[in-house]
């Protein structure tokens, strides 16, 4: 298959594609953030609480 059939087919198929809009874009990049902060502090308070319990109860 030569490069060039290649990048036609890409291109044709990219057009088939249902890109989402503009506000669609912003919101899903808002909830990503906003569950990556929310993991993020659910892992730092075990990791906190987990090293307390090490610190205080085990040694």
């Amino acid at each position: 298959m030569k490069i060039t059939q290649y990048l036609k087919d890409t291109r044709g198929e990219l057009k088939h594609v249902n890109w989402p809009t503009r506000k669609q874009t912003i919101v899903f990049t808002i909830i990503v953030i906003a569950v990556s902060i929310f993991v993020a502090y659910y892992l730092g308070f075990f990791d906190f609480i987990f090293s307390w319990l090490m610190k205080n109860l085990v040694l």
